[in-house]
């Protein structure tokens, strides 16, 4: 039976959990004043913007400013999740995706749960942190868009690639916002961390009938030069 897992588990050795503590603190304290600040002044920026003519002389260059701010915005979001995502290079990626439900107040009860097929196996850094962050829009997406009763994440671990789904049963894509999916949510950046490792994204929707991402890594690119016993 595949293994689920509800909620993370905690490290065993004190001094990984004093350093996992520690990253967490920073990256709290770069999400309250350093990135907070930046939306702000970004949100401020929008709001002058808007209220200047078409043909003013300072709008182009104000616009241009606004573009590196919201560039900063992301970077720094970034940064913050791999601060916050620690956790999940040492205890894997069912682990890091267990945390994501708990950075929302949700008002109404979703089910989250977790499946892992196969033997977890480790991934190399840079595609670990693609692959978290792809997943971790998806599941955002589905807490915050989908108005789902259940989400779900399967992690599958095969010999020749690594497969990651997430999945919910709630109201869907409308099938006329189909064509420009890859402009919402998050999702044309899914798509280019996706290219930038050789995975294929997959995104089926229905209207009224859910969501489903699939992400498909090859394991050459996933696992390197780690050998499965299951190959």
């Amino acid at each position: 039976m595949a293994p689920m897992y509800p909620f993370p588990e905690q490290s065993g050795h004190p001094g990984q959990r004093i350093l996992l503590a520690e990253r967490i603190r920073i990256a709290q304290e770069l999400h309250d004043t350093l990135l907070q600040g930046l939306i702000s002044a970004s949100m401020q920026l929008q709001v002058a913007l808007e209220s200047l003519p078409l043909d003013s002389p300072p709008k182009p260059p104000l616009t241009r400013i606004l573009q590196l701010l919201k560039q900063a915005i992301e970077e720094s979001r970034n940064a913050v999740l791999r601060l916050r995502s620690s956790s999940g290079e040492n205890l894997g990626l069912e682990h890091a995706f267990s945390e994501v439900n708990q950075e929302f107040d949700f008002q109404q009860q979703i089910a989250f749960r977790i499946v892992v097929v196969g033997r977890p196996r480790t991934l190399r850094g840079a595609v670990h942190e693609h692959v978290y962050l792809i997943g971790r829009e998806a599941l955002i997406n589905a807490f915050r868009h989908a108005d789902a009763k259940n989400i779900e994440v399967e992690l599958e671990y095969a010999p020749r690639r690594l497969r990651v789904a997430v999945r919910d049963d709630g109201r869907g894509i409308d099938k006329r916002l189909q064509a420009e999916l890859y402009k919402h949510w998050g999702l044309l950046g899914m798509r280019e961390r996706s290219e930038k490792i050789g995975a294929k994204l997959r995104i089926w929707s229905r209207h009224m009938a859910g969501t489903e991402v699939e992400l498909s890594v090859p394991g050459r690119v996933a696992f390197g030069g780690e050998r499965s016993s299951a190959a």
